[in-house]
């Protein structure tokens, strides 16, 4: 191959990854903008979290063109068939992007973190505070990196290049070990949220199963604010006691509450809030992050409600509509007005009768074709995982990128082969980012659009950041040894990993635990060990069933209802939210504001809380007891132990229960065959003794 035709061939594939690092960074800038309000969140914070966004997005362009790329035997770049780059320039961006990397995630991110969550006023205050919250943490994980120190130091003596090593290896490891229980999780709950999905009907049952633990969480963070707020007010109160250098920063605090004015009165709870004698600094800084994460709680959950709710309106629509076959903003008993994007552009661009049937026919099934093709993805990931040290030649993902077996070490991958590596990388690595957004066993943390909390939207970005280089060097072992150990991300990670028999049996080895979080997902084993355990309260772990004993479907529909029928008739609560949502005069919102000057003690609304479907609690309850044949069961011996096996009247020759008999029983017969009908023969068809009471289930 010429000079020429090397170079041409190098200036299209570096100009194919420019323009794809530059799609990259706009496609971050707007996950940015839908999550965080990009002109109040100070640079100092949007530019780190740019970074632990768009360079393991540039990781997952990188690691295809690498596969590609290739060196001749003179040790000369020849190139490929697909996108490649040289040698010298892969492994720059490999250097670069790796440790800036390793720096946002183990460093710059956790002390914007800290210092975004800080009550302190001053910059410094909040520096220091998140050097002693990070310093903790640090010498944990130094105190931990003593042994395997300890180890490198006498495999491999003690050297510059052993220092590096230990790092590298270290941070892999513990990326590769979260990597693996979230892929693990998220390739089982991400296709089974699809197909469940899929049904309107279940997904409206979800839906309504769901929005009783919502209502609560909203409920608990409106309650939790108001007591914070409450203390807030009983600081500017005792103003003439606390020191002068003080009045400044609680008035910020007042002006930034929700009281009004004039101070309403307090329930006894609220009431039961004091303060101490003496106030310090640091209490507060600590009362300033309470309030602070008091007030993203209720931000968060208000989204989530008002989300829930516009769902339940939709899908309610949506099945309301099938009679008529035109989904109309007004169709059914259940209106919605829905003001999003796809929405709104459905409504310009489609007819009602149009809009009925994707939202009905093609949605549902795109979502079934989906969740099959990432149910063979995620067995093909799983299978590869589990065989990949055993041979390359029955590693499905492996064989599915090599199209061209027979051609020279390198050349074996092609354009087509690059966007199937990229496909499976992508999927690995979105499978566990969902399992980060479902198993919700982090905190306060949470995504809210327009309004995610500084703190949050540091510690998502550093999941990323954390996961996608184990995954990126895992997904290249998946390949013939030949082929992996010639890249330049083998050169520079690879051969630092595998510097030790034991780090390279871990990483060999290990992927394949990845078979327990993929069981413990698909039968089911995080309830049932939640139940057992008793931490229901502190893990919700994805879509697991653990909803009944909080109300029921029945509850939530009643909720949903409520919401919106609740102020004549209108939608409540689904308006836009703006950066700086406005307070929404919502049913359930209004009546938590109500209960401030309600005199009742908090666990009366606990208590008062199931009378909404009182009966329909009950019925839940008894359908939770037990399986289908539990219930047939039950069932079968309640209709033997209430029923009579005496003669029949027909057989003796007596009256049924017409109207009106022969000889001479008139009406008082004719009742008396009605009241055997209903306790003779209408039991053996759920009737009761009272005329008309059929039980339907």
């Amino acid at each position: 191959m010429s000079d020429y035709t090397i170079a041409e061939s190098s200036a299209g594939s570096s100009a194919f990854f420019g323009l794809g690092i530059v799609t990259i960074c706009l496609l971050v800038l707007l996950l940015l903008r839908y999550y965080l309000p990009l002109r109040k969140t100070p640079a100092y914070l949007l530019v780190p979290v740019f970074l632990a966004l768009a360079l393991p997005a540039s990781i997952i362009l990188l690691v295809p063109i690498d596969l590609a790329s290739v060196r001749g035997g003179n040790g000369e770049d020849e190139g490929g068939r697909g996108i490649w780059l040289p040698q010298r320039a892969l492994l720059v961006c490999w250097r670069i992007g790796y440790w800036l990397t390793f720096g946002l995630t183990w460093a710059i991110l956790p002390l914007l973190g800290e210092y975004s969550d800080a009550g302190y006023l001053s910059p410094r205050s909040r520096f220091y505070y998140s050097l002693r919250s990070n310093g903790k943490y640090w010498m944990i994980v130094g105190g931990s990196s003593i042994l395997g120190a300890v180890y490198f130091f006498m495999t491999s003596g003690f050297h510059m290049s052993t220092l590096k090593s230990l790092v590298m290896a270290l941070a892999y490891a513990w990326g590769l070990i979260l990597a693996i229980y979230l892929m693990g999780h998220g390739l089982v709950a991400l296709p089974r949220r699809l197909w469940r999905e899929a049904s309107i009907s279940g997904r409206l049952r979800g839906i309504q199963e769901h929005a009783p633990k919502v209502h609560e969480k909203l409920m608990d963070a409106i309650d939790g604010l108001q007591e914070y707020d409450q203390q807030v007010m009983q600081l500017r109160q005792k103003r003439s006691t606390i020191p002068k250098e003080f009045h400044e920063w609680i008035e910020e605090l007042y002006e930034s509450s929700s009281l009004p004015e004039s101070s309403p009165s307090m329930t006894p709870r609220q009431a039961s809030v004091s303060v101490p004698a003496v106030i310090t600094e640091r209490y507060l800084a600590d009362l300033t992050r309470r309030v602070k994460r008091a007030r993203h709680a209720k931000l968060r959950f208000e989204d989530e409600w008002a989300r829930l709710v516009s769902a339940a309106a939709f899908t309610q629509a949506t099945l309301d509509a099938s009679s008529s076959g035109k989904l109309e903003a007004s169709s059914g008993s259940t209106p919605y007005n829905s003001t999003g994007f796809w929405t709104r552009l459905g409504r310009r661009t489609l007819s009602a009768r149009m809009r009925y049937y994707l939202h009905a026919h093609i949605v549902p099934s795109v979502y079934y074709a989906l969740s099959a093709i990432l149910g063979l993805a995620s067995f093909a990931v799983v299978w590869s995982e589990c065989t990949k040290s055993l041979s390359s030649k029955i590693n499905i993902v492996g064989l599915s990128i090599v199209h061209h077996p027979s051609a020279p070490t390198g050349a074996q991958i092609g354009f087509a082969g690059q966007c199937i590596a990229a496909f499976w990388l992508c999927y690995m690595v979105l499978s566990a980012l969902f399992a980060v957004t479902e198993v919700k066993i982090w905190g306060n943390r949470a995504l809210v659009r327009r309004n995610t909390y500084a703190e949050s939207a540091c510690w998502y970005s550093q999941q990323v950041a954390k996961l996608t280089v184990p995954l990126s060097y895992n997904f290249i072992t998946f390949l013939n040894p030949d082929i992996y150990k010639e890249t330049s991300f083998f050169g520079f990670l690879g051969k630092l990993i595998n510097l030790t028999p034991l780090g390279s049996g871990f990483s060999r080895y290990f992927p394949m635990l990845i078979i327990v979080p993929v069981a413990a997902t698909a039968l089911g084993l995080y309830g049932r060990v939640k139940r057992i355990v008793g931490l229901g309260e502190y893990m919700e772990i994805g879509d697991e069933d653990d909803d009944i004993g909080v109300g029921g479907w029945r509850e939530g529909r009643a909720l949903i209802d409520r919401e919106l029928h609740g102020a004549n008739g209108a939608l409540l609560g689904l308006s836009s939210r703006d950066v700086s949502p406005s307070p929404r005069v919502s049913a359930a919102v209004s009546q938590a504001r109500q209960q401030r000057t309600n005199p009742e003690p908090r666990p009366q609304r606990e208590e008062r809380r199931p009378f909404i479907a009182s009966n329909a609690a009950e019925d839940d309850a008894a359908e939770a007891q037990g399986s289908w044949l539990g219930d047939f069961g039950h069932r079968v011996r309640n209709t033997i132990e209430t029923s009579d096996f005496s003669m029949p009247k027909w057989i003796k020759g007596g009256n049924e229960g017409g109207g009106g008999g022969e000889g001479g029983n008139g009406a008082g017969n004719g009742n008396a065959g009605d009241s055997g009908a209903n306790a003779g023969l209408g039991r053996w068809f759920g009737g009761t003794r009272r005329e008309g009471g059929v039980r339907l289930r």
